[in-house]
């Protein structure tokens, strides 16, 4: 294990736990690539908790049986309705079916002199039926904690949904801040870089999902009134633009600095686009700040 890739999830649970000195009060949310049971028994011996997407179907109980067998015999308990785009990216409605239980999980047959046995949380959640325009939803949960209720594996459903808002912030680290290109000689300069392009891909990720969220939203929230008074010189209303004086209004026309057509049907803008428009948004500000006249 220690000469794979897969020992940054360790190391990853050892270093949080350690730092925010309560273990009990973490919860460690990772995807398939972090179906590890040596992670599970990291979580264990560190008095933390875990819920991670599994895809390996491991045996259960006796041995003789799997996980997967076991939970096609478990009835379905309850349903969860749940908001996904399309394959175009238009918003729609999956309802999900619901099935939970405890099992008594083996390790793998490999390691079962190695690692203990474990009483695990398995979810289950998916449809019914194959949707149109979009792949069919199945999410396979595994977690160390209690699920008694359809309103306990509900909320197990919803810490997961938020891996994809960690997915964007990264994915505007990496893709937007370039962060992996910079070239700096030391750890401190990296981490303090590391530190300002952090805040900055909070901003623009929560400018992306406030515009969808908060319909109603005033301006001066996010943006100045130079701001607002040079995108209103700037950039034409698109018959798509929301015509209230409110913020998504606005973020629709930063939007489009960046190449968004605002067409009926277009999708909302995405992270990279909002990316590129706030840097054109802002090489105009500093344009616009130039041209006024200056004293003394």
């Amino acid at each position: 294990m220690e000469d794979k890739e897969s020992i940054r999830w360790l190391s990853s649970l050892t270093q949080s736990t350690k730092l925010l000195g309560d273990p009990d009060r973490c919860v460690f949310v990772g995807d398939r690539e972090n179906d590890i049971y040596e992670f599970f028994c990291a979580a264990k011996e560190a008095g933390t908790h875990f819920l991670v997407r599994t895809c390996v179907d491991r045996l259960a109980d006796d041995g003789h049986r799997t996980v997967v067998r076991l939970m096609a015999r478990v009835p379905v308990s309850g349903q969860h309705k749940i908001e996904v785009p399309d394959a175009k990216g238009r918003p729609t409605t999956a309802t999900l079916q619901l099935r939970f239980r405890r099992i008594h999980i083996l390790p793998p047959i490999g390691k079962q002199k190695r690692y203990p046995a474990l009483d695990l949380t398995v979810i289950h959640a998916f449809e019914a039926k194959k949707p149109r325009g979009r792949a069919r939803i199945e999410w396979k949960l595994v977690t160390d904690l209690a699920v008694n209720s359809v309103r306990s594996a509900v909320e197990k459903l919803r810490w997961y949904a938020q891996r994809w808002k960690i997915e964007l912030f990264h994915k505007v680290l990496k893709s937007g801040c370039r962060i992996e290109a910079a070239r700096l000689r030391t750890a401190e300069r990296l981490t303090k870089l590391i530190a300002l392009f952090c805040i900055l891909a909070w901003r623009i990720f929560w400018t992306t999902m406030i515009a969808r969220t908060a319909p109603c939203a005033p301006t001066k929230a996010v943006l100045t009134e130079t701001e607002v008074l040079l995108l209103d010189r700037t950039v034409r209303d698109r018959p798509s633009t929301p015509a209230a004086a409110t913020l998504p209004r606005y973020l629709m026309k930063i939007a489009c600095l960046g190449g968004y057509l605002a067409r009926a049907r277009d999708p909302p803008p995405g992270i990279i686009i909002m990316w590129r428009s706030w840097s054109r948004l802002t090489d105009m500000m500093l344009g616009a700040d130039a041209m006024q006249p200056k004293c003394g």
